[in-house]
């Protein structure tokens, strides 16, 4: 036995296990077996480090955007009262000390009030000149086919608060952006495209049914771009007050009852599909309403979240009253409205004001 190790034929051995004994059964007896070789230090980059803390962005952020953050701007709106949380409002989207704006529960309200008259000229000035039709007509036709690679989804949430910095992303370089809109915002276009033009700065150029295109400005600059602080998640949804009661204002229990079932019984409107395109659908439904008292929307597949929202919306739009939501059928009752009410949509009221 030599250094601890048995000594015994290397040729009857593998092949490969003659190599490894070879690598560690020295020849030299005051060199002991298995001993380590130094391992060459690496120099650490300091360099790369230094250049990703510079990078960084300070915390927490402040942004100069004149209104208040919220996850979606065209489906809720300052009117709407939670009556409760699902959870607590301390929990804020942003993160943790990433925003100078405190988190309520619903939206982060900004702290200055800001200079309506200066936001209004600097708007302007970024906008430029209006287009001419033939540059309408080239950005049109650029930006409209559906294989367009500057293509933003509005989905039921609508105009969230990401979108607005996906847009800048894209407005870096092209001209304009083509947005696509389907489910539940597009019962209401035209809040769509007022909250896109006051939210983004930009301006719409196009609009065919559910396709809109979103135009940057001739003056934009992508390094003057505002700061948008991202939301690192979805908030949940807070808890408001019941849709339908139990007996519709102006009506009794028995009457309510028997409307009800007169809408169940009834033959469907229309018949609506999960994120499609509802853009006639009001109209649809006041053109109903002169000739019927109670109509139904046959929403199979849609869901009953999005059934709801559907009913909040004809609620205001057309204006009705919802009397039943079952099944993924909707119950409408034209209510007791002497004269056809103007849509109360959020794009009318701010323009109004």
């Amino acid at each position: 036995m030599r250094n601890g190790i048995f000594c015994f034929s290397r040729r009857r051995l593998p092949l490969f296990h003659r190599r490894f004994l070879g690598q560690l059964v020295s020849d030299d007896l005051h060199d002991p077996p298995f001993s380590p070789y130094p391992k060459p230090h690496k120099a650490k980059k300091e360099d790369g480090n230094e250049k990703r803390k510079s990078s960084a962005p300070k915390v927490p952020l402040k942004s100069e955007l004149p209104f208040d953050f919220r996850y979606s701007y065209s489906e809720t709106g300052p009117s709407d009262r939670p009556i409760s949380f699902r959870e607590s409002p301390k929990f804020s989207p942003f993160g943790p000390g990433r925003l100078d704006r405190k988190w309520t529960g619903v939206s982060a309200p900004v702290q200055d009030e800001p200079d309506r008259k200066r936001i209004e000229e600097e708007r302007k000035r970024v906008l430029g000149a209006p287009l001419s039709e033939e540059e309408v007509a080239e950005l049109v036709e650029r930006y409209r086919h559906s294989d367009c690679a500057r293509q933003i989804n509005l989905g039921k949430g609508g105009v969230t608060h990401n979108m607005l910095d996906d847009i800048h992303n894209h407005w870096k370089k092209a001209e304009a952006v083509r947005i696509k809109c389907l489910g539940v915002p597009t019962l209401d276009m035209d809040n769509v495209c007022f909250h896109l033009e006051d939210k983004s700065g930009g301006k719409v150029i196009y609009r065919s049914i559910n396709i809109l295109l979103l135009y940057r400005g001739r003056n934009y600059d992508p390094k003057n771009r505002p700061v948008i602080p991202l939301m690192l998640w979805k908030p949940y949804a807070p808890i408001y007050s019941r849709l339908v009661k139990n007996v519709i204002e102006g009506l009794t229990y028995e009457e309510t009852k028997e409307m009800r079932n007169n809408g169940l019984n009834s033959h469907p409107l229309m018949k609506l599909t999960r994120n499609g395109v509802y853009v006639n659908v009001v109209e649809r439904v006041r053109e109903a309403f002169k000739t019927q008292e109670v109509v139904r929307l046959d929403c199979t597949h849609v869901g009953t979240s999005d059934c709801k929202k559907i009913g909040v919306k004809l609620r205001d739009l057309v204006p009705c009253v919802p009397i039943l939501f079952k099944d993924e059928q909707i119950i409408l009752w034209r209510g007791n409205f002497s004269e056809e009410q103007p849509s109360n949509s959020q794009f009318q009221q701010v323009a109004e004001s």
